[in-house]
């Protein structure tokens, strides 16, 4: 549902040589319009597309007005110039060297918005087109990040391999990311992903007169105001110190409770395992909702949303333990050991999130593995990493044939059935 654009610039390593210290990446426009799914509670196709077709083109003739002025050399002919027209300004700005955009996974109408679109810039410019996997954009989304902030002749960080925690309101993907197009999935939700799930709970735990009042569908977002008017200062946690901590429950003064993701397996027996599942803490919360033979006050629905993110952040982290412990004393070919975990999806913005995976980190032996997020503006989906992954992909020689349709499913790792990133069709090697 987000229709987003951005013009983005990567400088070479010499730019820093030649004109002193120089960012390694510069994001000269970078705007996003999600469409209005206030009345659906959620994101409907129909209201999504028609959202896309409106919208795009006003966002890509905005973005063009951004695109940096063209030298005399470039201006010197059409090829290599774009010309602004402004009424009686003719302005000439460079042409984009390459054209990015999502091609899935995700829904087929709302990406053919965006690949039609820019296969039709690609064709006109005669550029290279790179169709990119969004969730692979995720995972490099702190390498952007550090782009942005770092000296040019600094090597992009964090350096491969790491892990990366990909949590949205479609996917929750535990990723060993071994190399740009390299990825191995080592855990997924068994049923929903935990986005859908904390917005179902806040679908039930938050009052319906906030719901009304919102332009907000993001509830998640919501939810976590609701439990933490103050951010950070209301978070009180620390991690439990050992697994037979983390399955208890926990009895409320309220007289309900919440169980930890698999604590009720058949005797414990997916306690260990490396999986996902979030549909049975919606459930929960809802059945203590509805089946309350009391009025739920203001505290009591501040308490029953922060024991339901507790838990469900808590399920994640668990996960990146299990994935840690079994990579420690392994190094890449390059000797580098694993010792960054990258979070990254619209769920990465949730502060109480990152308070219960520093946490759990820390009380768990790992204190010496780094967790980066992205800036909140680049956790949801969003253009910025599409054309950073867009040019990763392109230095190391791909780029899209202009025959490429969307796929609603694409798998980033090469060992599942799609074969991941580099084997759907229509990938080429540049000439």
């Amino acid at each position: 549902d987000d229709t987003s654009v951005a013009i983005l610039e990567k400088a070479s390593p010499s730019d820093s040589v030649d004109h002193g210290p120089t960012p390694a990446a510069v994001l000269h426009f970078h705007e996003k319009i999600t469409a209005d799914n206030t009345q659906h509670r959620g994101i409907h196709p129909v209201v999504s597309l028609e959202s896309h077709q409106r919208s795009l083109a006003k966002l890509v003739v905005k973005a063009l007005g951004h695109l940096p002025e063209a030298s005399t050399t470039e201006s010197g002919g059409t090829s290599e110039a774009i010309i602004m027209r402004n009424g009686l300004d003719r302005r000439k700005k460079r042409k984009p060297d390459i054209v990015s955009v999502t091609r899935g996974p995700g829904m087929r109408s709302s990406l053919s918005t965006g690949l039609d679109t820019a296969k039709g810039l690609a064709a006109a410019w005669q550029v290279p087109l790179l169709a990119i996997n969004h969730m692979q954009a995720h995972a490099l989304t702190s390498r952007l990040v550090s782009a942005l902030r770092k000296d040019s002749s600094i090597p992009t960080d964090p350096a491969f391999p790491f892990l990366s925690l990909l949590v949205s309101g479609g996917h929750t993907l535990l990723v060993h990311s071994m190399a740009l197009s390299e990825h191995k999935i080592l855990a997924s939700t068994s049923d929903i992903a935990i986005g859908d799930a904390i917005d179902k709970i806040a679908r039930s735990v938050i009052p319906e007169d906030i719901l009304e009042k919102s332009n907000e569908i993001m509830y998640g977002m919501l939810l976590e105001k609701l439990a933490f008017p103050n951010g950070a200062l209301d978070h009180r946690y620390s991690a439990p110190a050992t697994r037979g901590q983390e399955m208890a429950r926990i009895q409320t003064k309220w007289g309900w409770e919440l169980a930890a993701p698999f604590s009720g397996t058949r005797s414990g027996s997916k306690v260990n395992a490396m999986e996902f599942s979030f549909a049975g803490l919606g459930s929960a919360v809802k059945r203590i909702v509805d089946g309350s033979s009391h009025k739920f006050t203001i505290a009591e629905r501040i308490d029953l949303a922060k024991e339901a993110m507790r838990l469900s952040f808590e399920h994640l982290a668990s996960r990146v333990i299990l994935a840690l412990k079994t990579f420690v004393n392994q190094k890449s070919p390059e000797g580098k050991a694993l010792d960054t975990l990258v979070v990254a999806g619209g769920v990465a913005s949730n502060g109480y999130l990152r308070t219960i995976l520093r946490s759990f980190l820390d009380t768990r032996g790992f204190s010496d593995v780094r967790v980066l997020f992205p800036p909140p503006s680049f956790c949801t989906d969003n253009a910025a990493m599409i054309a950073w992954t867009g040019i990763e992909m392109y230095e190391a020689g791909w780029e899209t044939q202009l025959s490429c349709r969307p796929l609603r499913k694409w798998s980033i790792d090469s060992s599942a059935e799609d074969g991941g990133i580099l084997n759907v069709s229509d990938w080429t090697r540049r000439r």
